[in-house]
């Protein structure tokens, strides 16, 4: 494949009549992206409180992973407590379940404290919540990073202070070595511990074996 020269990109290459396999566009519209998501826990970021009037309160985002259903039990990440979805509303009428990639208002049987950043997730598979934690960074910024300087962190629809405690070690991308450093420069990835100003929600990577260096 040659992207300068479109070469089985979008369409077969003359230069590689030896290739019979599908192009990359090819390739890319065979993979179902949604069911793999629908697969994994409940999590539903809430962008936005929807109440237009007395009568009705509902909890508008994006499902980010899994599925829902009235009367699936969901629990506020942060606090703990438990409901029931009442309902799925969209524009065009309840559903009877929603996956991830939709848009939907859900709404809750109890009036429980939820607010703009808050996450609902299947009580059966909660995420982790803490304010202290460590975590991959690619650090974007032209100023460097420093250690110790306050920062503002969004994850999902809450911006939150978090300041970064310590940074452990860099790693060169080439070689995927452990680099000491005291700050991350434009383009570089370092693994930093985090303190946030409140706790939060998130799912830890999953633990895979450490990849060797290249020589």
């Amino acid at each position: 494949m040659s992207a300068r020269h479109g070469d089985n990109v979008l369409i077969a290459s003359a230069h590689t009549p030896w290739y019979a396999g599908p192009t990359l566009v090819e390739h890319l519209e065979t993979i179902d992206v949604v069911s793999d998501t629908a697969a994994k826990p409940f999590r539903f970021p809430v962008q936005w409180v929807n109440r237009p009037n007395l009568d009705f309160r509902g909890f508008s985002g994006t499902i980010a992973s899994g599925r829902v259903r009235p009367g699936d039990r969901v629990t506020i990440a942060e606090s703990g407590r438990e409901t029931s979805v009442a309902r799925i509303v969209t524009y065009d009428g309840d559903l009877a379940e929603a996956v991830a990639g939709q848009a939907v208002t859900l709404t809750l049987t109890d009036e429980v404290d939820v607010a703009r950043g808050d996450l609902l997730a299947a009580p059966s598979a909660r995420p982790e919540v803490a304010d202290q934690f460590a975590a991959h960074v690619l650090w974007m910024g032209d100023e460097p990073l420093f250690p110790g300087r306050p920062y503002l962190m969004k994850i999902g629809a809450r911006y939150v202070p978090v300041r970064v405690t310590s940074l452990k070690h860099k790693i060169e991308v080439d070689t995927l070595e452990h680099l000491a450093g005291r700050t991350l420069a434009l383009n570089e990835i370092g693994v930093c511990n985090l303190s946030t100003s409140t706790p939060v929600a998130f799912d830890p990577m999953p633990r895979t074996a450490k990849p060797e260096p290249s020589s």
